[in-house]
C-alpha cells in the first residue's frame, strides 16, 4: 500500500473518531452543562433524551391493561419497536440509506418522570424507517376512572432522518404538528 493511501486511511479514521467524540460525547455533555447551569428543568409534560436534552412532548393518554394496549395497537397495524442494540442500530441505518422497509425498527429511549418508555410502537409510512409514525408509552402510578392503568405517551411522525441540530448525532426529525399525530392515533384506535 502506498504512502498516500495510508495517509488517506489514517485521515479518514481520525475524522470518524473526531466526529464520534464530538457528536456522541462532547455535545451531549455541553447540553447537560447548559441545562444544569441555567437550572432549567424540562416542562413537566415533555420527555428528555438520556443526556437531558429536551425531547418530544407528552401528548396522549390511554387507559388499559398492558396486554390490551399491545393488542389494540396490533389490531390497527402498529408494530412493537425492537430494542436498541448494535444490530438494530445498523439495521435501521441500512433501512434509511438503502430505502428498504424495517417494520419494527427501534426507537431511541426518551425519559419521562425519570425513566425510559415502557412500550414503543411504530407504523411504517414509506419505503424505509426514515418515515414512520411512532409512539412511546409510560405506565403511570395513577389509574383511570375505572381503576385500570393510565398510560401517558408521546406520538410523533418521523418525517426524515439526518443529523441532530443539537448534537450532530444521527437521528430522526419529527414533524412539527404532534397534535395531528396524536389525533391520528386516537382516530385509528376508535
Amino acid at each position: 500500500m502506498g504512502r498516500r493511501k495510508r495517509i488517506a486511511i489514517y485521515a479518514g479514521l481520525a475524522f470518524l473518531a473526531a466526529y464520534a467524540a464530538l457528536a456522541y460525547v462532547a455535545a451531549p455533555m455541553i447540553w447537560s452543562d447548559i441545562e444544569r447551569a441555567a437550572r432549567l428543568a424540562p416542562p413537566p409534560m415533555r420527555t428528555t433524551t438520556l443526556q437531558g436534552i429536551p425531547g418530544d412532548p407528552i401528548n396522549l393518554g390511554l387507559v388499559g391493561e398492558k396486554e390490551s394496549v399491545i393488542r389494540a395497537f396490533a389490531a390497527i397495524g402498529w408494530t412493537p419497536a425492537d430494542a436498541v442494540t448494535l444490530k438494530t442500530s445498523v439495521e435501521i441505518g441500512l433501512s434509511v440509506v438503502l430505502g428498504r422497509p424495517y417494520a419494527d425498527a427501534p426507537v431511541s429511549t426518551l425519559v419521562f418522570e425519570g425513566r425510559g418508555q415502557d412500550l414503543a410502537f411504530e407504523k411504517e409510512d414509506g419505503a424505509s424507517a426514515g418515515r414512520r409514525h411512532h409512539l412511546r408509552l409510560w405506565l403511570t402510578r395513577q389509574a383511570g376512572e375505572d381503576g385500570r392503568p393510565l398510560w401517558l405517551g408521546s406520538a410523533s411522525f418521523d418525517r426524515d432522518a439526518g443529523l441532530s441540530h443539537d448534537t450532530g448525532q444521527f437521528t430522526h426529525h419529527i414533524a412539527p404538528d404532534v397534535d395531528a399525530e396524536r389525533d391520528l392515533v386516537i382516530a385509528t384506535l376508535d
